[in-house]
């Protein structure tokens, strides 16, 4: 069982402590088995977690047994101890993969791991780590950066779309899409570059007075529809049909419907053998071209590579 070791420093952030937590340690598989082995590690027997003492069941040396480590987030003008930042290299050598939340990313970035990478934290510190870090490259606008081994995310909330997206590598869309629905949380947020979590299609406002027209929209979105066809079958003109799309989905009826096409040929190229032109033609794209571009712009990767980092065997 992959055993995830959630290391937790004094001045610990509870949110981003909790997050990884609760997850990781809900999630199930399609047999009903536990996905993970969650361990709670520190580097004493007490962790100051502000108002509340924590004390954690394991140790340090707990982090040579994970596959998988995440440091939540802490007081960036905290020193990290020696102790925790040699157990972090060697965690590192031997190949485990290490993730960061919020400012969690200053305990990454002080191993020295992330140097000459790519990398995340909340908005309200990404210029101090930029800062003290010039050899990192510090993006401020986006949810979290995956590295391969090393991964860091935003904060609050970006930790549990970092959460999503490792489950997601380690066991596929339904496992991730289970735990994205324990969780309570959407399958893809806006914001930021694009998103390699659950892509199911866009949701649909349960209750409001667009949900039997976009159920029709997302059902029938491989077809040439236009604006005036799903007005007509909304009953309303497009104008009224523009409006009410923008108040209850934040979007015009266009984008969603493109979206919805995009979400479909995911799952098409994570779960089927298809070609891409043909799924390009099965979601309703003109073109292969339009499809790809589209495709893109949307994931941020194209149907191959996409293809290539999430097919389900």
């Amino acid at each position: 069982m992959h055993t995830v070791a959630v290391l937790a420093l004094d001045r610990v952030v509870p949110f981003d402590l909790s997050t990884p937590l609760e997850v990781f340690a809900r999630t199930r598989l399609p047999d009903g088995g536990a996905a993970y082995r969650v361990k709670v590690c520190g580097a004493g027997a007490s962790v100051d977690a502000g108002m509340f003492t924590l004390r954690p069941p394991w140790g340090l040396a707990a982090l040579a047994e994970a596959d998988t480590i995440v440091l939540p987030g802490r007081s960036e003008t905290l020193p990290v101890p020696d102790e925790v930042l040699d157990a972090l290299r060697r965690a590192a050598a031997r190949g485990t993969r290490i993730a960061s939340i919020c400012s969690g990313a200053f305990i990454l970035a002080a191993t020295g791991l992330l140097a000459g990478r790519r990398a995340t934290t909340h908005w309200a510190c990404a210029a101090e780590l930029a800062d003290r870090y010039p050899d990192i490259d510090v993006d401020p606008d986006v949810l979290y950066v995956d590295n391969g081994q090393f991964l860091t995310s935003a904060g609050a909330a970006a930790g549990l779309d970092l959460c999503l997206h490792l489950i997601r590598r380690d066991h596929g869309s339904v496992v991730a899409a289970d735990a994205a629905r324990l969780s309570v949380m959407p399958l893809e947020r806006e914001g930021g570059q694009a998103q390699f979590i659950v892509h199911d299609p866009p949701p649909i406002p349960r209750g409001s007075a667009m949900e039997k027209v976009l159920r029709w929209v997302e059902e029938n979105c491989a077809r040439d529809l236009g604006l005036a066809e799903i007005a007509g079958h909304a009953g309303m003109s497009v104008r009224t049909l523009n409006r009410r799309f923008r108040e209850q989905t934040g979007t015009t009826p266009l984008q969603w419907l493109l979206r919805a096409r995009v979400r479909q040929a995911q799952h098409l190229l994570e779960g089927t053998d298809q070609p891409v032109d043909r799924i390009a033609g099965r979601v309703g794209f003109g073109s292969p071209t339009a499809f790809r571009e589209r495709f893109k712009r949307v994931v941020g990767t194209s149907p191959h590579a996409y293809r290539a980092s999430f097919r389900r065997s």
